[in-house]
């Protein structure tokens, strides 16, 4: 992966997701190249807003609510396939937050909006070491001078996914100031 920064991106939109490139028939094959060291804006970007209980930081319920979320919004025609992209992050040890992005209103779901300035920074590894994945980004972010928001981790691919393709792609997605 890179280590320059990538050219910047139009408003809103992030590196598109090959839903074609699928051999599981669950989670589309993630292709790092482009989403590495990224720069995307974002002005009311559309999110569906759900949350999920864990335990120790741990999700206990990930497959019912995703199921729930990714169906209400497929009812609702908003799916942003080729800009696919659900940012999560842990509120405490005992709840997770996770924003699907969307290109129109999702009746029945918390619809929530992001603006700003975020960077990305892709990994590769097991998905515990996602905090501390997260923790060195920003620190990267912060020694270049940027002073770090909210910090965001994109799982690209679901854990029966990543075993099949033989890589388990994280993307550290942080707002920056």
């Amino acid at each position: 992966m890179g280590t320059a920064l990538q050219a910047d991106l139009p408003l809103n939109a992030t590196p598109e997701i090959d839903p074609l490139d699928n051999t599981t028939g669950c989670c589309p094959r993630f292709h790092p190249e482009g989403w590495d060291r990224q720069s995307l804006h974002f002005d009311d970007k559309k999110f569906v807003r759900a949350t999920t209980r864990a335990q120790d930081h741990v999700p206990l319920d990930m497959d019912i609510v995703f199921g729930r979320v990714f169906e209400a919004i497929a009812d609702s025609g908003a799916m942003d396939v080729p800009h696919f992209l659900v940012l999560s992050r842990d509120l405490s040890s005992e709840k997770g937050e996770h924003l699907f992005a969307v290109d129109g209103d999702v009746p029945g779901e918390e619809m929530v909006t992001l603006s700003g300035h975020f960077r990305t920074r892709v990994f590769d590894a097991p998905y515990e070491e996602a905090p501390v994945l997260l923790d060195a980004f920003s620190r990267e972010l912060a020694d270049k001078g940027e002073k770090v928001e909210e910090s965001y981790i994109f799982y690209t691919t679901c854990p029966k996914c990543s075993d099949a393709y033989g890589h388990n792609y994280m993307v550290g997605v942080d707002k920056v100031a």
